[in-house]
């Protein structure tokens, strides 16, 4: 008996379930590798299961050179802010985790700024992501950053064309003064196509763990990918200068887009290696009048699993 071809419908479903599991941390995804020893295993499971293989290989190498930048900027204080933008869905968030994931947060640390308080929308437009500004020795990754009035206020109509065309003349202006502060500040647009947004947006509407990051603005957004293009269009032709010229990231492919993304930004910074002295442990200290006194049993949390 032939079988049947899968409908369009259930090709959505698989699709969904794999993306599902590749969102799932990295050592997780691993470890499921060896889950269910009867799975058939075929030349396209082979295929995918070497696929994954190299992905983690390389995204360790990687990270593994990220914790060198990281003791480099620590040990010379250099200071480091990188900025990502792009369309909802586009994939900005799991690079920052990728790159963020061994690093120490009091040095890499992420600035998602909430919308504007009523007071915030009354001060210099640039003043309060300058509280977020790396000191010596940090590195900050904005998860969105000034681009905020390029984009979705442009486009949801949330500033006047005023206050639009003083953000294209101020920027570079901004941005200059930073290099010249002595911070790198390093640009990337995350690239995907309108399919692949729909199909991130259906991801998470299927997933209940992710159903929070689509709010009522993401799906507003949705309806205006035209009007979303022509303002990253003009974004990119106006803000593009030498002192922190933007970086384009083709996103469709979520994985390839964190290894070259990551692989470009290692290639932005002149590090070196840091020596470390070898670390000993110390030797606990007994002492003969040290008692560990009592802890209350009602304290402690029950012992479910």
């Amino acid at each position: 008996m032939a079988h049947s071809e899968p409908t369009p419908d259930a090709l959505l479903l698989q699709r969904i379930q794999r993306e599902l599991i590749d969102d799932y941390d990295e050592e997780l995804e691993m470890e499921r590798e060896d889950w269910d020893p009867l799975d058939p295993a075929g030349p396209a499971k082979h295929a995918e299961r070497a696929a994954r293989l190299t992905y983690f290989r390389e995204l360790f190498r990687l990270q593994g050179e990220l914790v060198k930048l990281h003791d480099w900027v620590v040990a010379t204080g250099h200071r480091i802010v990188i900025v990502f933008e792009g369309r909802d869905a586009a994939g900005k968030g799991g690079v920052i985790k990728r790159i963020t994931q061994r690093l120490n947060p009091r040095v890499c640390r992420v600035a998602a700024l909430p919308a504007p308080t009523d007071r915030e929308k009354t001060q210099w437009y640039f003043q309060r992501y300058i509280a977020h500004l790396p000191a010596a020795g940090e590195i900050v990754l904005f998860d969105r950053s000034w681009y905020n009035r390029a984009g979705v206020e442009r486009v949801m109509g949330f500033c006047n064309d005023e206050q639009y065309e003083e953000f294209f003349r101020t920027v570079p202006e901004f941005e200059k003064m930073l290099a010249r502060s002595g911070i790198q500040l390093i640009k990337y647009w995350f690239s995907i196509t309108d399919e692949e947004q729909e199909f991130r947006f259906r991801c998470r509407i299927n997933d209940p763990l992710k159903q929070w990051k689509l709010s009522p603005m993401d799906l507003e957004s949705r309806k205006r990918w035209e009007l979303y293009t022509k303002a990253k269009e003009v974004m990119l032709q106006r803000t593009h200068i030498p002192e922190a010229p933007w970086w384009v990231v083709p996103a469709v492919d979520k994985k390839r887009a964190r290894l070259n993304c990551i692989h470009h930004l290692l290639s932005q910074v002149a590090y070196e290696d840091v020596g470390h002295e070898p670390i000993t442990l110390p030797k606990r200290e007994h002492h003969s009048d040290y008692t560990r006194g009592p802890i209350p049993e009602e304290i402690f949390i029950p012992e479910v699993y």
